[in-house]
């Protein structure tokens, strides 16, 4: 960067130099809120209408190897169809209804309404209901584990329903997402009395967490933006740490610069190392998430910087993908229970958000009950709830070994109690030794009759020193009552035979 001006009265129109090119960053317009009109020749759940112009495109999966010279996008863009794509998608204001005046192109950039509320993406559902539900559930489970361009991604995978108007081209994506959903069989049976207990396990990604999937989406968008010229010259974050892996891995993989707040020693060391690793600019500031993410707000509105968090609506477009994978991998049959962390709130909307879009268009029958989990040091939403939803506050969010929920003011919040209220859902809180007992405990294992399924946001590697701490038993004021410390034994036979009949003794005996 040549130079910007950063103190002056903040204008209409702001300006800085770049590369010795003046960029003008304009504020956000208004559009036309008219839907896309669908082809009159469309015809309603018309599953088998392959030429159909309105038909979502299938993944080719040619017979013949691609040649030598060709890569994946190449091959994709060979067999493109030609047929005009009448999917949409729009901003509005949450929670106002399909008929709002207000909305904007996502081509805008635009994180808040014009009465400072927050944003949601709105796809245009008469579009998509000319398609019954077994057709959908049909394209989307055709393009699970192939390497068709861009489906191969768990979040692309679903592309008509996150962002139906971007070229192929464009998309940035790892292929991420389809992770694991495992049966915890001696965790539920031992622990908990259940014989149905599932982990969706989505920190098996990219950069370990589940905030690849809404980073896909953002960052695809950002490299659209740019190529249209938009004066956008970097994207930033706040972050307790996952998001900036997310971001700062997917602008290195499109070249984009990424700029990352973090609080100053609150993050593990595994998740400070990733955005360094990833060429990111990161600035290491001496307050907590929720002043970084204050900071970040306040840049973002005179730079032209594009805001990564979950205060942009884009981001919840591919963590909602989570929510329909879990359907896939139950074969469309919808557990009774999913468990969501929830810090700035907007994963609990996220999941809200897919499976409605899949009871809406015929996929699947019903909701499941979703439960927002937060820590008792951090736990704003939780006291909203036991409140009956009567009197919300921030909290002051005290440290937590769930550093990625430490979060006292969410941004998400209106988001997360529009999902709990109509989804008949729930908010449980669990203090610090709850925390590390239940995490000691399904370490162990590698509502009784209920299918439920708890949502894994990130890898479990990304939190090492504090499960060394309790295994350590180094945690003032814990018991530890799972720990699980190494025995320390001499360079001896006899004395190494010792500890281990003494361990299998008492293991036969239980």
């Amino acid at each position: 960067m040549a130079s910007c001006s950063l103190f002056h009265p903040k204008p209409k129109i702001r300006s800085f130099h770049h590369n010795n090119h003046r960029i003008t960053h304009r504020p956000p317009t208004l559009i036309s809120c008219t839907s896309s009109t669908s082809n009159p020749s469309s015809t309603t759940n018309s599953s088998n209408n392959n030429n159909n112009t309105n038909s979502p495109p299938s993944p080719v999966l040619s017979k013949t190897r691609r040649p030598a010279d060709e890569n994946i996008r190449d091959e994709a863009r060979r067999h493109r169809s030609s047929s005009k794509n009448t999917f949409s998608a729009k901003y509005i204001p949450f929670n106002v209804g399909p008929d709002s005046p207000e909305c904007y192109s996502l081509d805008e950039i635009v994180y808040r309404s014009r009465s400072g509320g927050l944003l949601d993406v709105l796809h245009d559902m008469e579009a998509l209901k000319k398609y019954d539900g077994a057709y959908w559930r049909d394209l989307f489970d055709s393009r699970v584990g192939k390497t068709t361009w861009p489906y191969g991604s768990g979040v692309w995978s679903k592309k008509e329903w996150v962002l139906p108007e971007i070229d192929p081209d464009d998309i940035v994506s790892a292929f991420e997402g389809n992770s694991n959903l495992f049966w915890a069989e001696r965790f539920g049976k031992q622990f908990l009395g259940m014989n149905d207990l599932w982990v969706k396990h989505c920190g098996i990604s990219h950069t370990g967490s589940f905030k690849d999937l809404g980073m896909t989406v953002l960052v695809s968008q950002v490299n659209r933006l740019r190529k249209m010229k938009r004066p956008l010259v970097g994207v930033g974050c706040a972050s307790t740490g996952d998001t900036s892996a997310a971001l700062s891995a997917y602008c290195a993989s499109a070249g984009i610069p990424s700029i990352v707040f973090l609080p100053a020693n609150k993050i593990s060391i595994a998740q400070l190392v990733q955005p360094i690793a990833n060429g990111a600019f990161v600035l290491s500031i001496d307050t907590d998430f929720d002043g970084c993410m204050k900071l970040i707000r306040e840049v973002t509105s005179e730079l032209p910087i594009y805001l990564a968090n979950s205060l942009n609506s884009l981001r919840l477009e591919g963590q909602k993908t989570a929510a329909i994978e879990i359907l896939q991998q139950f074969d469309w049959q919808v557990p009774d229970w999913v468990i969501v962390p929830g810090g700035n709130l907007g994963n609990i909307y996220a999941f809200y958000k897919g499976f409605k879009m899949c009871h809406e268009l015929g996929l699947v029958d019903r909701m499941p009950r979703l439960v927002c989990a937060q820590a008792a040091n951090a736990n704003p939403l939780y006291l909203y709830y036991k409140s009956g939803w009567k009197d919300f506050k921030s909290v002051k969010a005290n440290t937590t070994f769930a550093s990625a929920i430490q979060i006292g003011d969410p941004v998400s919040i209106d988001r997360a109690v529009y999902a709990l209220k109509n989804c008949n859902g729930i908010v449980e809180e669990a203090t610090e030794e709850e925390l590390m007992d239940a995490m000691a405990q399904a370490d162990s294992t590698g509502i009784p009759t209920d299918r439920t399924v708890v949502v894994s946001t990130a890898h479990g590697l990304k939190f090492t020193q504090s499960k060394v701490e309790y295994h350590s038993k180094e945690i003032k004021d814990m018991a530890c009552r799972f720990a699980n410390p190494p025995m320390q034994v001499k360079a001896d036979f006899g004395a190494v035979m010792d500890v281990l009949k003494n361990y299998l003794g008492n293991h036969a005996s239980k």
